[in-house]
């Protein structure tokens, strides 16, 4: 796909959300995109981990609480999933969150519209690229101010599909956003190469960015939680995750 007809597909995605933008005008502390891998090769046990961990996280006790310590006690998360570029979907639209019953509503949304993982005909790709350029956009589209704005993405593959990823990696920390992962590797992933590896090498970047990789599925949730307190909490001093 070319570059015009990327940016074509990347504006119509973002453009989904833009309907919930003008009642979340106003200042947090972050702005985080989630950017959700839905390939191909992610099976219903992948999407359900990613689907329920992001709104288990979202609700954690850990994540509430980061939330009210912080400068102005709120945060504007919008998530969307994705594949191929042009072959993806809206879930959450931008939503502010400033204690337990908004991070209760918006994991809702993500539960009830989430991805499931049971039909993967004609998905395609993992297009890392194409993902970080809807991420741009949507925090480009971000109508309130943020203390910092933040590209999350979760994903078990590299980029194969769509343009390469150092192009839209280096438009993004152009504009001051910092690109995150979690990185979600396969049983068998080669021990001389891990994808947070590549990931680390190709992907993250910008202010005090990072990569974290879950222990096994079972600590999918706790990674999230880990990696949301260091993105919220912007009024201690950031702490690298351990499996980095």
């Amino acid at each position: 796909m070319g570059a015009n007809l990327l940016s074509v597909a990347a504006r119509t995605l973002a453009a989904s959300v833009f309907w919930g933008l003008q009642a979340h005008a106003t200042e947090v502390d972050v702005a985080i995109v989630f950017a959700v891998d839905i390939s191909s090769s992610i099976d219903p046990a992948l999407a359900d981990l990613q689907r329920e961990g992001h709104a288990a996280a979202l609700t954690s006790p850990e994540i509430v609480s980061a939330i009210a310590r912080n400068y102005l006690g709120c945060i504007s998360v919008a998530y969307f999933e994705w594949s191929s570029p042009g072959r993806g979907q809206n879930v959450l639209p931008w939503t502010r969150i400033c204690g337990p019953e908004d991070a209760e509503a918006a994991a809702l949304v993500i539960r009830d519209k989430g991805d499931t993982g049971f039909s993967r005909r004609g998905r395609g790709g993992t297009s890392v690229s194409s993902a970080i350029d809807v991420g741009s956009l949507l925090l480009d589209q971000f109508p309130g101010k943020a203390a910092q704005k933040v590209i999350d993405i979760s994903a078990n593959g590299e980029n194969n599909d769509g343009l390469p990823v150092h192009e839209s990696r280096l438009k993004a920390i152009a504009k001051g956003y910092t690109i995150n992962a979690i990185a979600i590797p396969a049983q068998d992933e080669n021990p001389d190469y891990r994808l947070a590896t590549y990931f680390t090498d190709n992907v993250i970047g910008g202010p005090q960015a990072f990569v974290i990789t879950p222990r096994d599925t079972g600590d999918y949730v706790a990674a999230l939680r880990r990696k949301l307190v260091t993105e919220i909490s912007l009024n201690a001093d950031p702490y690298p995750p351990s499996e980095n």
